[in-house]
């Protein structure tokens, strides 16, 4: 069985969500406390094993790139200034793993952006790993994944229960239940009502795919609005081989929602040895 070397980022999306900030800022650059949302998700990457990463960018994404490169003038001018520690923190974030970059020139939907990312992958395994969604765990999401790919050897998607009343926001599965956090998936249901929706669980930005994807993908008819959708393509990958759903360990935020960015920020705070007690100690003289 092949190892899991490498993750696809798609980070071409206009972040529309979040306008005005986004209108000439890369949403995945917004800055979740001190760092930019797609860092949280390289560092998962890079703490699970992972050696190299592709992000798949878009026109006004610069500054994606610019995050993860080397800034000399930067580092010299902290330097002189003596100020050690956050040069330490400029120079690992130029070090964290080697990224490779690739364009999506048109906004053709997720599964186009991660079939942008064909030639840089290569015929292995590789993950899909979403900017939108933070996930807070002790031993990194896609890592637990990458165990259970390991024993099992299918293709694998995270999964997490939410309410039913909120299953027209996700791709929704049927499955049966291998233990208590494995699920051998059945079915997909892209965004279905309550009352249609064959479970409550629901496909978030986590996922172990095998190569034979990007065929699928190529083959893949566009959706209304020309977008060809990863969720098409895993329905027809689930009639060929089996796939298997895992609900993760962890906090997840869907930071790709104002009220979920909001969550993060405020939690992730909570969280930090240098903020959380002072800032604690703020939110309980507010009067709410």
């Amino acid at each position: 069985m092949s190892k899991i070397r490498v993750a696809v980022f798609p980070a071409a999306g206009l972040g529309t969500r979040f306008l005005p900030a986004t209108k000439a800022m890369p949403k995945e650059m917004l800055p979740l406390v001190d760092r930019p949302l797609i860092q949280y998700v390289v560092e998962e990457a890079r703490d699970a094993g992972i050696a190299r990463i592709v992000i798949v960018t878009g026109r006004g994404k610069n500054a994606i790139e610019d995050h993860f490169d080397t800034s000399s003038e930067l580092e010299r001018l902290l330097a002189e200034k003596g100020k050690n520690g956050l040069l330490e923190q400029v120079r690992e974030v130029a070090e964290l793993i080697p990224v490779s970059y690739v364009r999506q020139k048109q906004a053709l939907g997720l599964g186009h952006a991660v079939l942008q990312a064909r030639d840089l992958v290569g015929r292995e395994p590789f993950a899909v790993m979403l900017g939108d969604d933070i996930v807070d765990a002790d031993e990194p999401c896609i890592g637990q994944m990458i165990r259970v790919y390991e024993q099992r050897g299918n293709p694998v998607i995270a999964l997490q229960e939410v309410p039913r009343s909120e299953t027209r926001q996700y791709g929704i599965v049927a499955g049966e239940k291998v233990d208590d956090r494995v699920v051998r998936i059945t079915d997909m249901v892209e965004k279905p009502p309550p009352e249609k929706a064959p479970s409550n669980l629901a496909i978030i930005g986590r996922y172990l795919l095998p190569p034979e994807i990007f065929d699928i993908l190529d083959e893949t008819r566009p959706e209304v609005g020309g977008e060809i959708q990863l969720t098409s393509a895993l329905k027809t990958l689930l009639s060929r081989r089996p796939v298997d759903g895992y609900l993760f360990e962890g906090r997840r935020y869907d930071a790709g929602d104002k009220l979920g960015f909001l969550k993060a920020t405020v939690e992730l705070a909570l969280k930090r040895e240098d903020l959380g007690g002072p800032f604690r100690q703020y939110l309980k003289g507010l009067k709410l």
